[in-house]
């Protein structure tokens, strides 16, 4: 039998007794020809974004490789669910752009982990 993701993570909790740390990993295709526009705003705003939000942990910004030259991610780890419900919401699961670097963005991608070890 399948366990749903509420019921594992319950289980997990119970067994911790503790906030179990999240890590985000937020995965941006940019506009190529806003590239610069886009390192320049996404150090000033995105990054101080998450670096201000209360239960944020830490963060490694990530830069494009020659096999996805347009490519960015941001690895945040947050305290616990509710740290991240804070930062984004009741739809934390869903990635966060703030207002002024929406138009550098093509596509994005969120995903959210539990340490294993």
């Amino acid at each position: 039998m399948n366990e749903s993701p509420k019921n594992i993570e319950e289980q997990t909790r119970r067994e911790a007794h503790q906030p179990i740390p999240i890590t985000r990993i937020f995965r941006v295709r940019i506009v190529p020809d806003l590239r610069e526009e886009f390192e320049e705003k996404s150090s000033s705003i995105s990054v101080h974004t998450v670096n201000t939000a209360p239960g944020f942990l830490s963060v490694s910004i990530l830069k494009p490789t020659i096999w996805a030259p347009d490519e960015y991610a941001m690895i945040s780890l947050w305290k616990d669910e509710a740290a991240l419900e804070s930062f984004a919401g009741k739809e934390w699961r869903h990635p966060v752009i703030p207002k002024p670097t929406e138009k550098y963005v093509a596509a994005c991608w969120v995903h959210h982990y539990w340490a294993w070890a």
